[in-house]
């Protein structure tokens, strides 16, 4: 009997184990479930599904918006004026500029629908009680809404039309002319294919708007309290390091392009530090 008792135990140890995994693994989700963060990912997805036929609406409001000011926007970015000399915008398949309208159409109803879940998530994360809870919990000091509030929405928006004139202005006419001369020392034509042409332009333009954020990041991190200056000053490598990392996942893959994507962002990481110090102590 004890014999037999010993191999049953033997051949059933492996589902007591299993059982013991599943109910750790169950009352590890409960927990996370009953946190502020669960209970915040909980609201996020009864928000979505409660406001699913907006945001569709949305969607397809900008889709409506954007599809006939495509023409105009391709037609104004394929104008000879801003093409180095030649060079010649080529179409490979016949659907490829109805398929580029209607991305760039897409890409505008994408768009709308996260600006409209961000200032629903800011202001609906401003009066969750899990929210305020956490925030507690790491002792931030978040802006208060008035004055500040709106000087950063200001400042972000400044900062954006300011990387679109310096990607429209400096950046993308001195990568696109290094590019031609390149190739055409090589003895190559320059024919470039449109849906690439159109997309490395807005690739440049994306990345210069994210990139000339960084001050604001920089401000709110040390305003909030998340982080000392002499602590940010300590990761300033590797700060300058994730900087030229973004660069190389933002921008086309050139050295020069890297380079200028990724040095703005420092300049004004450097300039949020000393405005910092200027307008306080510590």
């Amino acid at each position: 009997m004890k014999k037999n008792s010993y191999r049953l135990s033997y051949v059933f140890a492996p589902f007591g184990i299993i059982m013991a995994e599943k109910e750790s693994l169950t009352q590890t989700v409960a927990e996370l479930v009953e946190s502020p963060g669960g209970q915040i990912l909980i609201d996020v997805k009864e928000f979505l599904i409660s406001k699913i036929k907006y945001i569709v609406g949305i969607f397809i409001l900008g889709v409506i918006i954007g599809f006939p000011l495509t023409k105009s926007v391709i037609s104004w970015l394929i104008d000879p004026s801003r093409l180095p000399d030649d060079v010649n915008i080529i179409v490979i398949t016949p659907v490829e500029y109805i398929l580029l309208q209607f991305h760039i159409a897409t890409s505008l109803g994408a768009f709308m629908v996260m600006l409209y879940l961000f200032f629903v998530a800011v202001w609906r994360g401003l009066g969750n009680d899990s929210v305020k809870q956490r925030i507690a919990e790491l002792n931030l000091r978040p802006p208060s809404v008035g004055p500040t509030v709106i000087l950063t929405l200001l400042s972000i928006l400044g900062l954006a039309i300011g990387g679109l004139i310096y990607s429209w202005e400096l950046l993308t006419p001195m990568i696109l002319q290094y590019l031609t001369d390149d190739a055409q020392n090589a003895g190559l034509s320059t024919e470039w294919r449109l849906s690439g042409y159109v997309g490395f332009i807005v690739s440049l333009a994306l990345a210069s708007v994210i990139g000339f954020q960084s001050p604001v990041a920089t401000l709110l991190v040390l305003r909030m309290g998340v982080l000392e200056r002499k602590q940010i000053r300590g990761y300033r490598r590797h700060i300058w390091f994730t900087a030229f990392l973004l660069g190389a996942l933002l921008s086309p893959p050139d050295p020069l392009s890297l380079f200028l994507v990724a040095l703005p962002v420092v300049v004004l990481f450097e300039f949020a530090l000393i405005l910092d110090s200027i307008t306080r102590r510590g």
